[in-house]
């Protein structure tokens, strides 16, 4: 698991939770931020944007990696996550927004997101421990 020292974060965490500020939730009315640590410093936030039609909304990690990868292309790999909401609610990723981070995502990063105490940290393997992968990553 990437050592990442409290005070970076904690400001993840906090990026992730202005994010969700932003949402566009007005079907479903959870709102949810999310925040990406890369290896090069650089950190992104998103939020989620729904859709009347469900199926076409975006989660906030994908907001978040969708922004990074169209800003500065792909090369820097994720190294810490950070997910929350308005809703005072657990808030893992979902399974897409799992996947589609998989591809970005350094082999010891970190998955931070609010469960049901509050803030929990894993590895991000033991959170999505079977997604599909290429050869060699």
């Amino acid at each position: 698991m990437t050592a990442i020292d409290a005070g970076t974060l904690h400001r993840l965490r906090e990026a992730a939770a202005a994010a969700a500020h932003h949402a566009y939730a007005p079907y479903s009315k959870f709102r949810v931020g999310a925040a990406l640590l890369f290896s090069d410093g650089t950190m992104y936030a998103g939020c989620n944007v729904e859709n009347m039609s469900f199926g076409l909304s975006n989660c906030a990690e994908r907001s978040a990696l969708f922004r990074s990868v169209s800003e500065r292309g792909a090369g820097a790999r994720i190294v810490a996550i950070a997910v929350t909401n308005l809703n005072d609610a657990p808030s893992p990723p979902c399974g897409a927004c799992l996947q589609v981070m998989s591809e970005f995502t350094a082999a010891d990063a970190v998955v931070s997101f609010t469960g049901e105490q509050g803030w929990e940290t894993h590895p991000f393997s033991e959170v999505f421990p079977f997604g599909f992968r290429l050869e060699g990553k």
